[in-house]
């Protein structure tokens, strides 16, 4: 079920939820690519950035609690998976690169999204 907030519950929640996270991981990938392969275009990382979040957000379920045979440990490592599977293929296909530097790029994103997510929970008083 949808929580409830100051926005209310149902669609507009949803949306709002999906375009914070989506700009989230477009920010975490424009820092990551920029270290990584010099100055890119920040559009780039606003076309990948929907990818990832549309993933997690609808398997975000899985990793709460025990879906069907999966238990909520397991569930974490399939929303962890998938996600990064579906940040790699946008990658490779938005910023043209070769597969080890797909690979690389994904790696330091998630590294990137990581860190700048725990610092956010922190300061936000999520944790």
């Amino acid at each position: 079920m949808l929580q409830t907030g100051p926005i209310g519950g149902g669609l507009a929640a949803l949306v709002g939820v999906f375009l914070a996270v989506s700009l989230f991981y477009a920010v975490t990938l424009h820092l990551a690519a920029t270290f990584f392969l010099g100055e890119v275009p920040s559009q780039r990382a606003a076309y990948v950035g929907p990818v990832p979040a549309a993933v997690s957000i609808l398997l975000g379920r899985y990793g709460m609690e025990s879906v069907g045979i999966l238990s909520q440990e397991l569930g974490v490592v399939v929303v962890l998976v998938t996600t990064l599977l579906a940040d790699a293929m946008a990658i490779a296909k938005v910023y043209g690169i070769s597969r080890r530097a797909t690979a690389g790029l994904t790696l330091l994103h998630f590294a990137f999204a990581t860190v700048l997510g725990f610092a956010l929970a922190n300061l936000l008083g999520f944790a």
